[in-house]
């Protein structure tokens, strides 16, 4: 009896070693990420990052910016437009333009704006501005009525007629005065800048550079905490008809 099981012993110790010695299996080769063939049909400069599967099987969707589309899994058939739920009727691009636009808004520090807010706001909207935008200018004379209905507004630049010109100008001479709100408010007004003052770089390009990102194509351009688009002009009391409409409709996105 002692004897036999000395034997199974040596043999289970044996097994041990042999278990130790032989080479780990290895894993069987990984499929690699279908994205990266995609990458190869899709402009220079685009990641991983900017594909994800849609809710369509085999159809990805393509973010750049704000701009949504989308593609087949085989890279052959690139779709520019609309995608709906059949069942609840939403927009599905338009809610990832939603995420996209206040993803990249949410990235741009307050210190970089201009900011006009009551002291306890109900809701927060950034405006893309042109200092000499008629309609720009007439959002900025009610802005008390903004500020007294709970309306923060947050300004970023974006001169419509692009780098260098007047208006281009203008939005750094206010950028670069002591008072930057009083300064802006005036130049709305119209009253005169001196172009000639300078402090270094402004944020007027990297703002303007976002705007084109999400689609600005004419000022006032308004985005929600939530990143909606709304496009031109809107009287205080429709704005806060509409903010109350939209938040009710969607979640507000949250700050870092």
């Amino acid at each position: 009896m002692l004897k036999n099981l000395a034997v199974l012993v040596l043999l289970l110790f044996a097994a041990g070693l042999d278990a130790r010695a032989a080479p780990a299996e290895q894993p069987a080769d990984q499929p690699k990420d279908p994205r990266i063939a995609l990458l190869k049909r899709l402009p220079a400069g685009s990641k991983l990052e900017d594909l994800r599967p849609s809710p369509i099987p085999g159809i990805y969707e393509f973010i750049q910016g704000a701009d949504v589309s989308y593609l087949t899994a085989d890279g052959k058939y690139f779709l520019d437009g609309n995608l709906y739920d059949m069942d609840t009727r939403e927009n599905l691009t338009e809610a990832r333009r939603d995420v996209a636009r206040a993803a990249l808004i949410n990235a741009v520090p307050e210190s970089q704006m201009l900011i006009f807010s009551p002291k306890n706001p109900l809701y927060t909207v950034t405006v893309f501005t042109d200092i000499d935008c008629p309609y720009c200018r007439k959002l900025h004379s009610e802005m008390t009525e903004y500020n007294k209905l709970g309306v923060r507004i947050r300004y970023v630049f974006y001169p419509r007629t692009g780098p260098g010109t007047e208006s281009w100008r203008k939005a750094e001479a206010v950028w670069c005065s002591p008072d930057r709100n009083d300064a802006l408010t005036r130049a709305k007004a119209g009253a005169e800048l001196d172009l000639s003052k300078t402090c270094g770089p402004t944020p007027v390009a990297r703002e303007y550079a976002l705007g084109e990102s999400i689609g600005v194509r004419g000022t006032p351009a308004i985005v929600t905490e939530n990143g909606s688009y709304i496009s031109g002009y809107m009287p205080p009391q429709e704005l806060v008809k509409q903010l109350k409409q939209l938040q009710s409709q969607r979640p507000q996105v949250a700050h870092d």
